[in-house]
């Protein structure tokens, strides 16, 4: 990193770009959140089109499992921290969101989360239009995903991160550090809508 410079919304730096090796800005932000001393945000973005953000959680170390079911309104208030390194599941659908090589991290809302997922999934819906199996089982999980956002489904929804920088911040939500054969099948790669899967493997760069 070439430079630094301080104030009180946090500190920027520059560096170069990984595409085009120009001069990139980067921006760093602390913050405090609920049963968490402090988080910080990475973010950059250079003209050539390059961008990227990350949330780090400073005070957690281990690799993570975090989990709550839905099952009221009030649940879909429950804050979600997604870092670049986080996969999130809901499993009742078989749908993952797992790392790729362009990840940035978000904080959200369950919400939030679940409307992110049904773009995607809607999206899906219409690349199988003429495969009506597979377009019948897109628009049954937008169904109730919607059904879970008007507070008429529960509704799991799961997060595994290898570096613990990712949580669900709940009174409700449930965690334990995830053991090493688990850490060891997390994936980090490419991910793709599989249509011919039984499985819905999220593209993050859409969620």
């Amino acid at each position: 990193m070439n430079q630094e410079n301080h104030s009180e919304d946090g500190f920027n730096t520059e560096s170069s770009c990984p595409l085009c090796h120009d001069e990139l800005k980067m921006h760093w932000q602390t913050d405090h959140i609920p049963y968490f001393d402090e988080i910080l945000y990475i973010t950059a973005r250079c003209s050539c089109g390059f961008k990227f953000a990350d949330t780090m959680i400073t005070t957690q170390k281990d690799p993570v499992h975090y989990e709550i079911t839905i099952e009221n309104n009030n649940d879909l208030y429950a804050r979600i921290v997604r870092s670049t390194s986080g996969t999130i599941r809901v499993p009742e659908f078989g749908i993952a969101v797992e790392p790729g090589p362009t990840s940035e991290s978000y904080v959200t809302n369950i919400e939030g989360l679940l409307n992110r997922v049904k773009s995607v999934v809607q999206t899906a819906a219409k690349w199988s239009k003429e495969e009506e199996e597979k377009y019948n089982q897109c628009l049954e999980i937008e169904n109730s995903l919607d059904d879970t956002i008007e507070g008429h489904r529960k509704l799991t929804i799961e997060i595994d991160d290898p570096l613990g920088n990712s949580a669900i911040i709940s009174d409700r939500a449930k965690s334990r550090k995830l053991s090493d054969e688990e850490v060891e099948n997390l994936k980090t790669g490419m991910i793709i809508y599989d249509v011919n899967s039984s499985d819905i493997k999220i593209n993050d760069e859409e969620c």
